[in-house]
């Protein structure tokens, strides 16, 4: 885990700080920027995304599904979290502290925005980061290449379904063709380009192009991150401004949201009886989100100065510190899942006492 995915939260909240700064300073710059758009689709922050999101497809190897039958207990759980509960409890969540909650102190029209923006988050199953989350749980790396693969087969078709239903039960006004487009664009165009760049660079007894490839785009991917969150920020400026209490709203039914999903799949992988090399791995593709995807969607949805698109780089914030709270809970909690760890640790004791 390099230096900045290691402070990413540290970075993002850098960024916040300077985007705010320069959105109090020069308002203009950013409506300059925010005018850039066709379709809805502003042109500016959607090379960013791509500059984000495209190393992170290129990771996923859709050949790995062929072993999709192999221990199929670790990916039910995680489709089952990822689809069936995440975007639900999020969407609940939201409506919950935003309709009741804090219906005293946020306006409903960005109260409906901040709450569209979470369900976004909660569709959107994590793609890239969960890789350092499986590596930092000494997870089983083919595995969790499956889950990921099969995740994002999956949101390809059921992203914007679901999102759609959330979004319409919320009563906010469901723009199906913005929404339809946006899949296409953050999803489906990065998932083709990341395809073919893996068939170019990548064979079975050779890594070591694709390898440096990923390592070279890493500092641009973090950099479209990051000058996408001085954008957002810098844009929403004026209502963070007039509202500071705003980013403390959304991060607390985020952290509910994060800590509680959590709670409900390691539970169950526990059930399963799920090696900890799979468990682990599968809880954390539930648990985090894929933000670059949420946050493009919100912008697309609901433009650049949303409380959505707010509500979603928020996520980004949150997501890294708590995660790394996560990781070293399931470090410390191995000897639930493996009882081979169990008598290791057992036996070692054993062997020390003898010796001393």
């Amino acid at each position: 885990m390099g230096l900045f995915e290691r402070y990413l939260s540290f970075w993002v909240a850098l960024c916040l700080f300077i985007g705010i700064s320069l959105g109090a300073t020069s308002p203009e710059t950013f409506q300059a920027i925010a005018s850039i758009q066709y379709a809805n689709v502003n042109l500016v922050v959607a090379v960013l995304i791509w500059v984000m999101i495209y190393p992170m497809m290129i990771q996923v190897d859709f050949f790995s599904i062929k072993d999709v039958g192999k221990r199929p207990k670790g990916l039910l759980l995680t489709l089952s979290i990822n689809w069936l509960v995440k975007p639900f409890t999020m969407a609940a969540l939201g409506w919950f502290f935003f309709r009741i909650v804090f219906a005293d102190f946020v306006d409903p029209k960005t109260a409906t925005e901040f709450i569209a923006g979470m369900i976004l988050l909660g569709v959107a199953p994590c793609t890239a980061m969960v890789f350092v989350w499986s590596h930092l749980t000494k997870g089983d790396a083919n595995y969790t290449l499956v889950q990921v693969s099969v995740n994002d087969l999956i949101m390809i078709f059921a992203f914007a379904p679901i999102a759609g239903l959330l979004l319409g039960v919320t009563d906010i006004t469901v723009p199906w063709n913005t929404l339809l487009l946006s899949v296409l664009l953050y999803v489906v165009i990065p998932l083709i380009a990341g395809i073919i760049t893996r068939y170019l660079l990548d064979t079975p007894t050779n890594h070591a192009r694709l390898n440096h490839f990923l390592h070279k785009l890493k500092p641009l991917s973090i950099a479209g991150l990051l000058a996408t969150v001085v954008i957002l920020f810098g844009l929403q400026a004026g209502a963070i401004l007039a509202q500071p209490m705003a980013i403390a709203f959304i991060a607390i039914p985020l952290l509910i949201q994060t800590y509680g999903i959590f709670a409900i799949s390691y539970g169950a992988a526990k059930v399963l009886n799920l090696p900890h090399n799979i468990a682990a791995p599968a809880c954390m593709i539930g648990t985090s989100n894929f933000f670059e995807l949420a946050v493009a969607a919100a912008i697309s949805l609901f433009g650049l100065q949303s409380g959505a698109a707010l509500a979603t780089v928020v996520g980004v914030l949150v997501e890294v510190p708590v995660m790394l709270t996560l990781v070293a809970f399931a470090n410390r909690t191995r000897h639930w899942f493996d009882k081979e760890c169990v008598d290791s640790t057992f036996s070692h004791r054993s062997v020390r006492k003898k010796l001393i």
